[in-house]
């Protein structure tokens, strides 16, 4: 856990630059704010959470820096593990915080539906940075809960189109984990898949962390789909697609948001050359003010990338010290304030928050790994016609 003590005395090393000299001492006499964030930190989608809190700490620093800044921004970083329970503890262990006024929060799904009555009890504004569930902003009246990113609902209808009518794939086997977060991208794709006109052979839940999909697999085998729609993160989808060449299951393997990391082609190996998924907004470096973000970034001297949803972990920071900016260390009226987002001039564009808290994102992005990079489908060779995907390699075999 980086605490505020950590935060001050190191600069959290990795961007301590950007606080030097005057400008440390104009903002060590400032009123002090605490801003949290929450994300998974360790386990198999840590290259995720890492990029978010990087991401949001830049955004604090480069306030701190700011000498029209009212107050002193300190972070209280805590990990999820992408666990409900630990999320939930984390929630509660943010929000004793006396200090502590909003919080960034959480990239796993399952973590940020496990919070929202946390958050709210304890008055906590709390913005979602990564988790697509619609359910985290549409289930509920909550003025604490908002969420910078999209959702899966959009993601589903483009991966459903994508596979369907512009790459001609008809028959799909869907593997997902049980939770509400693959649940959720099994019930929406399969809806858009048929509307597509596309046929869905067999769904089959899997434990989130398992380990052997063998025998989902073999019988996966004998449906002899087009494509293997997974719906999961990246650690349990890279089993997945590095057990099907071991079991010579010959077909498209297809991912959602949820294996969009540096991580999936590093451990998928091989394995991952033409896979796709698909994510919401634009890459980093193609936003209004992606290049600038990444300068900073580098500059910086973070370890990690950002990863798929780094910048909107940045923006999330940002709206929220706008917020506290604008009407002081407030949680009730901070929360309100957030929950009336429109308009908001961002690096990754406009944000307008609809009448639960959720930014109206329609912008989908779909990507395929190439040469163990993920890369924009429109920007790849399997565009241009200079690759072939695996699975329509399949078909004409």
């Amino acid at each position: 856990m980086i605490t505020r003590r950590d935060f001050v005395k190191t600069g959290v090393a990795l961007g301590a630059g950007l606080a030097l000299g005057r400008a440390a001492r104009a903002s060590a006499e400032k009123k002090k704010v605490v801003i949290g964030f929450i994300g998974p930190l360790t386990g198999g989608t840590a290259s995720n959470g890492l990029g978010g809190r990087n991401s949001f700490l830049l955004a604090l620093q480069e306030r701190n820096a700011d000498p029209k800044s009212k107050y002193r921004y300190e972070p209280f970083v805590l990990d999820d593990e992408c666990k409900p329970t630990v999320a939930v503890q984390a929630a509660l262990k943010a929000g004793s915080e006396p200090d502590l006024v909003a919080s960034v929060s959480h990239y796993c799904s399952v973590t940020a539906i496990a919070t929202i009555d946390t958050w709210h009890k304890l008055g906590v504004p709390s913005m979602v940075w990564g988790a697509v569930l619609p359910e985290v902003t549409y289930g509920h009246p909550y003025v604490e809960i908002t969420r910078v990113n999209g959702t899966m609902i959009n993601q589903n209808q483009v991966a459903a189109d994508f596979a369907v009518k512009k790459l001609g794939f008809k028959t799909f086997s869907i593997i997902h984990d049980t939770t509400d977060y693959g649940r959720a991208h099994m019930k929406y794709f399969s809806e858009f898949c048929a509307k597509a006109g596309g046929r869905i052979l067999s769904t089959t839940g899997t434990a989130k962390d398992q380990k052997d999909y063998a025998a989902e697999l073999t019988k996966i085998k004998a449906e002899r789909p087009e494509v293997i729609y997974f719906g999961g993160l990246t650690p349990d989808g890279v089993r997945v697609r590095v057990q099907m060449d071991r079991l010579g299951v010959r077909a498209q393997f297809q991912g959602t948001s949820g294996i969009k990391s540096d991580t999936f082609n590093e451990t998928a190996g091989a394995s991952a050359e033409g896979v796709y998924c698909f994510a919401e907004g634009a890459p980093v470096e193609k936003l209004p003010g992606g290049k600038k973000f990444l300068a900073a970034y580098d500059k910086a001297g973070f370890k990690e990338p950002p990863e798929a949803y780094g910048a909107f972990a940045y923006v999330a920071a940002n709206l929220i010290v706008d917020a506290i900016e604008a009407l002081g260390p407030d949680r009730a009226a901070v929360a309100a304030r957030l929950k009336r987002t429109r308009h908001a001039s961002t690096i990754i564009g406009p944000v307008d928050f609809d009448e639960h808290g959720q930014n109206t994102v329609n912008l989908i992005t779909k990507y395929v790994s190439q040469d163990g990079k993920w890369v924009v489908w429109e920007d790849s060779e399997y565009a241009s016609g200079a690759r072939v995907l695996p699975g329509l390699k399949y078909k004409k075999s």
